[in-house]
């Protein structure tokens, strides 16, 4: 992979020289170890200092210092990325400069008018953040096997969409919030028994899905080896199931 500097001119990234293409495939963003680490089992990280800091300080405390600090970590480097790369920016420039500018602006309406959408529209775009953030990272680690199959793609989002649905549809607390934020927001009634199927389906649907990854995987092994593109990638079906 060529390296582009950030702050350098927008220029085409030569390809990778011949010599370069008889070479084993690096399959981690940076290495096994680190990967596992960072991306992959960071859940698993988080999950015993969270339980360990409910002990200690209240729920309110952790969440205010996860916003402060962690959204500052999570934050600034993107935005160093996308306005300080100069090829990055030219290339999407009117959605770096307008984006913002609509933000503001849509906050700002709803603020004034006392609007209580906004609360509902935020949830639904962190979820949805959250869900491509990992889709992402699925078809990082099968780019770097060659795996670009359509129903690994496919198979690969619809995970990501089940599971990340029944993250939100079984969480009580969650759903509480959501619904408390739909009807301030003036949303039409729902069902309690719709509500009640979604959670049932969506239960249901989750591990049925889930059975169908070891199949994909193979196959796509399968056909990926014969192609002479390597295998699928492993490590990415260890994420899809780590980070939900």
């Amino acid at each position: 992979m060529q390296h582009v500097s950030a702050f350098s001119r927008p220029q085409t990234v030569p390809a990778a020289p011949a010599s370069a293409a008889g070479r084993k495939p690096n399959l981690w963003i940076l290495d096994s170890w680190r990967d596992l680490i960072l991306y992959v089992c960071t859940p698993l990280l988080l999950v015993p200092i969270f339980v360990g800091a409910q002990g200690l300080w209240a729920a309110e405390d952790i969440y205010l210092f996860v916003a402060a600090f962690g959204a500052m970590g999570h934050h600034l480097p993107g935005m160093i990325r996308a306005y300080g790369d100069r090829a990055l920016f030219q290339r999407f420039r009117w959605r770096f400069i307008c984006a913002p500018v609509f933000l503001v602006v849509v906050c700002a309406a709803f603020s004034l008018w006392d609007l209580k959408g906004i609360v509902l529209v935020a949830f639904v775009w962190g979820v949805w953040h959250g869900m491509m953030q990992t889709y992402g990272f699925c078809r990082i680690y099968d780019a770097k096997v060659g795996s670009f199959a359509e129903l690994t793609r496919r198979l690969d989002f619809a995970v990501c969409g089940i599971w990340f649905a029944t993250a939100v549809l079984l969480s009580p607390q969650r759903m509480t919030d959501t619904m408390e934020s739909y009807y301030a927001a003036g949303g039409p009634f729902i069902p309690p028994a719709l509500l009640r199927a979604a959670q049932q389906g969506t239960a249901g649907v989750g591990p049925g899905h889930f059975r169908c990854i070891p199949r994909e995987f193979c196959l796509d092994s399968r056909k990926a080896t014969k192609s002479g593109k390597g295998r699928a990638s492993c490590h990415e079906h260890i994420l899809l199931v780590v980070l939900q």
